[in-house]
Parts: structure tokens; sequence; C-alpha cells
């Protein structure tokens, strides 16, 4: 009579995950959302501020929320994707909504 042990890749596998065992978010990964957000919100300074504004601030939360060791870029992103959406709402307040106009 044989005895079949069972693979422990297998086993591993059919444990269901406590929240001790999830796996955590590597500092890595989180500084490159703090330069990711620094690379985005410089540009959202001068094109496409709706879009770029947001973006940079969510990433430069994400990268402060997950502990990224570059604080200061990630503080940085954040402060440019609020720039960015405060110059779209003055630009577009004292244009009267309409930043260029083609004719007349």
């Amino acid at each position: 009579m044989s005895t079949v042990t069972p693979d422990p890749a297998t086993v591993a596998a059919a444990r269901p995950r406590t929240a001790a065992a999830a796996p955590r978010h590597s500092t890595a990964e989180a500084d490159n959302l703090a330069v990711a957000s620094f690379l985005l919100g410089l540009p959202g300074l001068l094109l496409f501020n709706l879009v770029l504004g947001p973006l940079a601030i969510t990433l430069a939360t994400l990268a402060l929320v997950r502990g990224t060791s570059r604080r200061g870029r990630a503080v940085l992103g954040l402060v440019l994707g609020v720039a960015a959406l405060v110059i779209l709402v003055v630009t577009n307040a004292t244009a009267h909504g309409m930043l260029w106009q083609i004719g007349d």
C-alpha cells in the first residue's frame, strides 16, 4: 500500500490567504509611483491639465500611502498636480471658458 504525498505547491495554493499572508507592496513600486506622479505633474502645468493633474495627485497619494522612500518627489508630484488644476480653473475663469479664439 503506497501513500500519496501531496505536492507542497498545491497545498499552499489551496490554503486560504489571511491578511498577514497577503502580499505587501514593495518600496520600489511606491518609488516608481512617486517618480511617475512628478513626471506627469510637470507637463500637466501646461498641457492636458484636466487629465494629468488628477493623475499626478492620485499617483502621489498612492506613493505616500505605500511608504515611498522618495517622499519629496511624491510631495512635489502632489503639489504639481494641484497646481495644474488651479491653473486650469484660473485660465478658464479669466478667459470665460475660451482659451483660444480662432477667426474673429
